[in-house]
């Protein structure tokens, strides 16, 4: 597909108001890996191959091991993944989801044993953040692939 709108260069400010929750993301109290890992997942959900992309590069400059990219998925069948990582993936789906379900008590019920009310609002941030940028990305037809991964912290 071919790009369709330039919002970065049709609104700068769109980009500086998103790139301070960015921000406040890279130095909140959810692990960095974890951050990209919902972000891929929401990327799935949402069909953002441009964030897909861009979040998968990501989390392979970070050492992610490739098994547990491209079973992101289908984590639910997987051993790979930990019980705190298992919650937050909840989680993600849920309030990227939320006109369906609104969040169910029993996902909050599941992750909040690994989160604490501080994470699990930083969590939440992170989630809201990228189906913020999915929709920015899908709307003007982001072209996956371009995306070069960043020195990490």
């Amino acid at each position: 597909m071919k790009p369709r709108l330039n919002i970065a260069a049709a609104a700068p400010g769109i980009y500086k108001a998103m790139s301070g929750l960015e921000e406040y993301l890279h130095h909140c109290s959810i692990e960095i890996p974890l951050i990209h890992l919902i972000k891929l997942r929401a990327s799935q959900i949402n069909e953002c191959a441009y964030c897909i992309d861009m979040h998968w590069k990501d989390l392979r400059a970070l050492g992610e091991d490739e098994q547990r990219l491209y079973s992101l998925d289908a984590w639910r069948e997987c051993p790979w993944y930990t019980d705190r990582e298992r919650a937050a993936l909840a989680w993600t789906e849920a309030v990227t989801l939320v006109a369906e379900d609104q969040v169910p008590d029993a996902v909050y019920n599941e992750v909040h044993p690994h989160f604490s009310d501080t994470e699990l609002a930083d969590l939440t941030f992170a989630i809201a953040t990228i189906n913020v940028w999915n929709r920015l990305s899908i709307a003007a037809r982001g072209e996956p692939g371009v995306y070069k991964v960043k020195q990490h912290a």
